[in-house]
């Protein structure tokens, strides 16, 4: 790679992507995070859909954004919201969900200060049940337990991750937690929320999110930066430097 060759394309294609991302963003907030504006109900297959489908009609922003539904956690009236591109089947997921999640929880979101928002993005060419695993999180959402299942599938990553197949792992786990064993099966072993996982795996596709996880802070008012890091003080310091009035900013 040369000086002015490669890097400079990669680094425009970074900056108009997050471009992309700040009109993103402005829907996203018209619509409200979670909003779902188009619902496309599939749960049509008797098998596990374990691959992104081929969605039409979302090359507009508008219909993208209202059927990629992240999942929030915290005050959704937070002034802060911290984006979240993750993948379950990517250990360097796992480590901030492990390690410095709760951190960040504690810090910003159990004080009320910011909101927590994941958005699916399965990397399906390197992590092959990354997709069901999206979907079982959806399933689990459906009986009030997505973010207990969400933490699960992290905690226990490194068992399910190498499995040929974990269908029957992740049923295990929706058990472990009380979850309703027959209703979870019924979606795991379906194409239920397909469409909502292949959306947001869509999103942060069309707005160059380069790499899982990648952690976005948005400040009302501030705009929107990558954190600095993935620890509480890094998401700190870069809400100073997106609040109005910042040079920085």
């Amino acid at each position: 790679m040369t000086e002015s060759g490669e890097r400079p394309r990669q680094d425009a294609t970074r900056t108009s992507g997050m471009r992309r991302f700040y009109v993103v963003l402005a829907l996203i907030a018209v619509f409200g995070v979670g909003a779902v504006g188009y619902n496309v109900t599939l749960g049509r297959s008797d098998r596990a859909a374990s691959v992104p489908l081929e969605l039409e009609g979302f090359d507009d922003p508008e219909a993208l954004v209202a059927l990629a539904r992240g999942v929030t956690k915290g005050d959704p009236n937070a002034p802060v919201t911290i984006l979240e591109f993750g993948d379950y089947q990517c250990p360097g997921c796992g480590e901030f969900a492990r390690e410095y999640k709760p951190g960040v929880e504690l810090a910003l979101i159990e004080t009320g200060r910011a909101k927590f928002v994941f958005h699916d993005y399965p990397l399906v060419a390197i992590h092959p049940h990354a997709f069901v695993a999206a979907r079982a999180a959806r399933c689990a959402e459906d009986q009030g337990m997505f973010w207990e299942y969400h933490d699960e599938l992290y905690r226990q990553q490194a068992r399910w991750s190498p499995e040929a197949d974990p269908l029957g792992t992740f049923e295990g786990y929706a058990e472990t937690l009380g979850l309703n064993a027959s209703d979870f099966r019924s979606c795991l072993n379906s194409d239920r929320h397909a469409d909502v996982v292949t959306a947001n795996l869509r999103l942060a596709e069309t707005i160059g999110v380069p790499q899982t996880p990648t952690i976005l802070v948005n400040v009302a008012g501030g705009g929107t930066r990558e954190a600095s890091g993935w620890d509480a003080a890094s998401i700190e310091e870069t809400i100073e430097l997106l609040k109005p009035g910042t040079t920085a900013n």
